[in-house]
């Protein structure tokens, strides 16, 4: 299976082809960006694509970074991943960043709990806690900094995620730790996806509502059709 990872879920705008049944990276393309995922995301696929010697007509599924993250940048990725998973007639499989990173920090020390815990302003975290399997045994939700402390100290958690060190820090003892970043590594995000297979569509993982919100001000009272203008 040859497939097509995306990841604009925080700061990257990010894109490789794997070879499922080669169990290898075949082409990827990454930009730091910040923002603007939704002008660069094209071109950064069509290079991953000509560096793996592939088209459009020769991927089997499209994967796709769920978040949590950017609200604009999710929407972007998620979007784009089913647009062209419908176009070419093959799955899109969502793979979150809280997993991605997880599988990363298992990686780096195998067999333990993952704690994998995203900075999320407010003075909250975005959190998961995943077994020595990888299984979730506290699903992705927001958390205090409290919270995030108490599940790392009972699960003897190895920390990932940009919040690694706070949680570190206000628990006031060293912990194993894995990448400290807001995402995980493209190609991540392409072989937990190759693994996992086709399930339900796609779509981005927030775990609470944007920040953006309509001012009540500015909202123009309705109007019955027979009053006068």
């Amino acid at each position: 299976m040859k497939l097509l990872a995306i990841d604009c879920a925080a700061n990257l705008c990010a894109a490789c082809v794997y070879d499922a049944g080669a169990g290898k990276e075949l082409g990827r393309q990454v930009r730091d960006l910040g923002k603007g995922h939704a002008e660069h995301l094209m071109a950064v696929i069509e290079t991953a694509l000509q560096g793996g010697g592939l088209g459009y007509h020769e991927l089997d599924a499209v994967a796709v970074s769920v978040g949590p993250g950017s609200f604009t940048g999710l929407r972007v990725g998620v979007s784009t991943a089913r647009g062209l998973a419908l176009a070419l007639k093959i799955p899109a499989i969502g793979v979150t960043a809280l997993e991605a990173l997880a599988a990363e920090g298992a990686n780096a020390f195998p067999g333990r709990a993952v704690l994998a815990a995203l900075d999320a302003g407010r003075e909250e975290i975005h959190a998961a806690l995943y077994d020595k399997e990888l299984a979730e045994t506290y699903g992705a939700s927001v958390a205090t900094l409290a919270e995030a402390v108490a599940m790392a100290i009972s699960a003897e958690a190895v920390l990932v995620g940009t919040a690694a060190p706070r949680i570190a820090q206000a628990a006031g003892r060293a912990f194993d730790t894995g990448p400290v970043a807001a995402t995980a590594d493209i190609a991540t995000y392409a072989r937990l996806a190759a693994a996992r297979g086709p399930g339900e569509k796609p779509k981005p993982l927030y775990l609470r509502g944007a920040d953006a919100k309509p001012q009540a001000g500015f909202i123009l009272p309705r109007q019955d059709k027979g009053s006068e203008p």
